[in-house]
């Protein structure tokens, strides 16, 4: 049986178990719909993933856009951002590269021993920004628990816990997540302070669910404790998939952490034509 549509190449990623398909649309448009985005995503039917990354554009800035497995979109995506840093690093030889996103434009560098930084840039402390549905203190919001509002180029709500993996998370999370404060939703964290420097933190991700990890996410815990107080600029975080190391300089949030290229594989033409 011919098919008129030829097959679609992708990559699967994954920073501390945060998992991607990644297109690389350079040489071909990944021709992708809401509802093409949400059949990838499905683990049984298609391959699964926390997010999808789309790497487009030429020259020296290659465009990242993201996808979450609803079909929605995202500006940022720490993990995804690493992992594909690590990749057009590679094809390269550079050790370090721009990469823009709806964000803005993201440094990448290689950190030594198999690892790989990305600056996320500023934070967003100001309630417009993340946004809020209203004017309010972002460090303490009006919410039971009195979390902090972070925007990493999509909307954060911190909790600090006394023991993060005493949280029910899959009841906890999409409470919050679609909480009126947040028109456009949010990605929520739960978080204990184990000390001034080490933050153990978990995650539900906007559109996703529970994951391993989430880079933005461990960005935005970052900056919270450190506002709050309750620990240094500079912080390991333990996720469930792992470790990051994040730092806030004075020119934006810096994430370190490993990266893994999985397999590559296509989307057969078939598979395609039945999820236009």
């Amino acid at each position: 049986m011919k098919h008129s549509a030829p097959s679609l190449p992708f990559m699967k990623m994954h920073g501390l178990g945060n998992d991607f398909v990644v297109i690389d649309s350079r040489a071909r448009e990944a021709g992708l719909t809401p509802a093409r985005v949400t059949a990838i995503a499905d683990r049984h039917r298609g391959v699964g993933f926390d997010q999808l990354a789309v790497i487009s554009g030429a020259g020296n800035a290659p465009h990242l856009t993201f996808y979450n497995a609803d079909g929605s979109t995202s500006a940022a995506c720490g993990n995804a951002t690493r992992c594909i840093a690590r990749y057009l690093m590679d094809e390269s030889g550079a050790t370090a590269l721009e990469l823009t996103t709806d964000r803005g434009t993201l440094s990448a560098r290689d950190a030594g021993d198999g690892l790989t930084s990305v600056n996320m840039g500023p934070p967003q402390v100001n309630w417009q920004e993340i946004p809020l549905a209203e004017a309010m203190d972002t460090l303490e919001l009006p919410i039971e628990g009195a979390p902090v509002a972070t925007g990493m180029g999509n909307p954060h709500c911190t909790f600090f816990v006394e023991d993060a993996e005493a949280i029910p998370l899959e009841q906890f999370g999409p409470r919050y997540e679609h909480h009126p404060l947040y028109p456009q939703r949010t990605n929520v964290q739960v978080a204990s302070v184990i000390g001034p420097d080490h933050i153990r933190m978990r995650v539900w991700e906007r559109g996703v669910g529970v994951t391993l990890a989430s880079g933005s996410s461990s960005c935005a815990t970052a900056v919270a404790a450190a506002r709050r107080g309750l620990t240094g600029r500079s912080v390991r975080i333990d996720l469930d998939g792992g470790s990051l190391k994040v730092d806030w300089r004075e020119d934006g949030v810096w994430m370190t952490g490993g990266t893994a290229h999985v397999f590559d594989g296509a989307f057969t033409a078939a598979w395609l034509e039945q999820n236009p």
